[in-house]
């Protein structure tokens, strides 16, 4: 019997194998705990969140800081509503700036701020730092190749088969 079987009655009983459930249940133990660690860093280091961090991190992907709540959305694959609210509370709190979009009002563009930029800079060094020791320091250079070249091919099947398009200057 493999440490990996699992009852009858689970969901994961239809993966095909041993391999498919060891994969995805390295994974899931991975991207749970990571997420969880990462927010865990940058509240006790920097008092801001990991969903606060992905939103400020996107706008900086823009040569303007700016986008709409949909295109943010995309970008770090959320719900829009969501994403609404957490825009609304990172305006309250200075970081980012709201508007409507001059080409469509039923959209709302969002701004990186000087003051979100400066938490970005502050925040950034810590948390690089703990994704290193958690993250790239389990991998080298062979594992991190394949590593990736794997997630790509799960991202793009995700773009293919998933609900989200794919961001607009992302390929």
């Amino acid at each position: 019997m493999s440490r990996y079987d699992v009852p009858a009655e689970s969901p994961y009983a239809f993966l095909d194998d041993d391999a498919d459930v060891r994969a995805w249940f390295a994974f899931m133990k991975v991207q749970l705990r990571l997420r969880y660690e990462m927010n865990r860093q940058l509240r006790d280091d920097s008092g801001i969140s990991l969903v606060d961090y992905d939103v400020l991190v996107a706008l900086t992907s823009e040569p303007t800081g700016t986008m709409t709540v949909s295109d943010l959305a995309i970008r770090i694959g959320a719900e829009r509503s969501r994403v609404s609210h957490q825009a609304r509370r990172l305006a309250e709190e200075g970081l980012v700036e709201l508007a409507s979009n001059e080409n469509d009002r039923r959209a709302t563009d969002v701004t990186l701020t000087p003051a979100g930029r400066e938490l970005l800079r502050r925040a950034s060094p810590g948390h690089i730092a703990f994704v290193r020791k958690v993250f790239f320091d389990a991998l080298d250079g062979e594992s991190s190749v394949a590593l990736s070249e794997a997630f790509e091919r799960v991202y793009e099947l995700l773009i293919a088969h998933g609900t989200l398009p794919r961001p607009a200057d992302h390929p």
